[in-house]
């Protein structure tokens, strides 16, 4: 709202200063400082509205270390990360890009998802909360409205030289700076992802029905929208997995979101797409207002949820990191290095698959279930082992940077 209010102004009365908010750097600098704020100072008024209430988190008796100490912590503080996205970027991004709407839709409904899930633990005393069918249908939901916008709205485009605009990317390699400095561009609607570790980068999910038949190619959008399901649905639950220590899934979200906000900002600059030899994603550098407000939103809830957490996000707040990250990640067309950048959220998903899966086999092949892990997700593993919880935080934090290192390190290593 701001930057169309200070865009008025200096066009009408050449304001001083008001030209800054014409740069996207600015905004998210402005963007990051609010959040974090907001996150500090809501969150101290959320924290004692939450134990007004007496909205606190009922801890199962695990035989872990310190666990039931943590009876009665306020949840539900995934509100406070909510307020520190929505408000910065509400104030200081471009409302009428898709990229932005999209993002804000995702917190939005993730949010809801996850609020209401914790409203039946907490207010309905229903410690099972929303059935697993129930969240499922949310995700789902989303997904397919997220799949069919980023593939069907006619602003979401990739922009190529003219010359090669109907060229294999390959070919398109073979320009001289020249060439791309002096061509003209054309607006390509192409449903195409980054492929990493690969010279030539990118993957047509139309490929994967054209291959069968070619005439098959025009069914790409239910491929794309499936593909988008499954994405969002498994990155927003394993951040909810993931969230079972103080501090983690918080810490890992804002190191994932840092990542993808300068993939946001590559994309969207056609000097740095060129140079980098990336997709170049017309108004996609707009999320990296998004960005700076998550990275805040998270960085200022740490102020609370650090250890000893005074407050607990809930569902509220992890089921909307994990569906942020997703759709980000989609949207700037890097969905395939996913695995590698959130490898701490895919490792804590796979220790709960592989531990149960093993426990079935070998209670059906023994007569006595077996485990892997002493305890599953993985944070747990360690925790049994006796490894201090702060300890193992800031060893996932650590690991989760350098496999963000990793994934920004793609960008030339093909």
């Amino acid at each position: 709202m701001l930057y169309y209010l200070f865009e008025f102004l200096d066009e009408r009365f050449d304001l001083p200063g008001a030209g800054l908010f014409g740069f996207i750097s600015f905004r998210a600098g402005m963007a990051i400082i609010l959040s974090l704020l907001i996150g500090l100072f809501f969150g101290k008024w959320m924290l004692k509205v939450l134990r007004r209430k007496q909205v606190g988190e009922s801890i199962r008796d695990l035989g872990l270390q310190g666990q039931m100490e943590k009876e009665g912590t306020p949840t539900m503080g995934g509100l406070i990360i909510l307020a520190a996205i929505l408000i910065p970027t509400l104030l200081f991004a471009k409302l009428h890009n898709i990229y932005v709407l999209l993002l804000l839709a995702t917190t939005l409904w993730c949010g809801l998802i996850g609020f209401v899930d914790d409203y039946i633990k907490v207010f309905k005393k229903n410690k099972r909360g929303l059935t697993a069918w129930s969240k499922l249908f949310g995700q789902i939901t989303l997904g397919i409205l997220v799949g069919s916008i980023l593939y069907f709205h006619s602003d979401v485009v990739v922009r190529r030289p003219l010359v090669h605009a109907q060229q294999p990317p390959q070919e398109e390699l073979l320009l001289s700076p020249v060439e791309k400095a002096t061509a003209q561009y054309v607006d390509a609607k192409l449903p195409i992802t980054t492929i990493p570790f690969v010279k030539n980068h990118e993957f047509n999910y139309g490929r994967l029905l054209s291959w069968i038949n070619r005439e098959w190619e025009r069914y790409t959008w239910v491929v794309y929208i499936l593909i988008v399901v499954i994405i969002i649905t498994a990155v927003s639950n394993a951040a909810n997995i993931t969230d079972g220590m103080d501090g983690l899934a918080t810490g890992v979200s804002a190191i994932a979101g840092a990542t993808l906000g300068i993939f946001a900002y590559v994309s969207g600059n056609i000097l740095l797409a060129d140079y980098l030899n990336i997709m170049y994603i017309p108004n996609s550098g707009e999320l990296l207002v998004f960005s700076a407000a998550f990275i805040g939103a998270c960085v200022g809830f740490l102020w609370y949820n650090a250890y000893p957490a005074q407050v607990f996000m809930g569902d509220t707040g992890s089921l909307a990191l994990g569906g942020i990250i997703a759709t980000l990640a989609i949207t700037v067309r890097k969905e395939l290095l996913l695995p590698l950048l959130c490898g701490i959220f895919l490792i804590e998903n796979l220790s709960v698959i592989i531990q149960v899966a093993y426990f079935k086999y070998t209670r059906w092949r023994y007569g006595a279930g077996r485990r892997v892990f002493r305890m599953a997700p993985l944070h747990h593993h360690y925790q049994v082992l006796g490894y201090p919880e702060p300890k193992i935080v800031t060893r996932f934090w650590i690991v989760g940077m350098l496999l963000a290192v990793l994934t920004l390190v793609t960008l030339k290593i093909r």
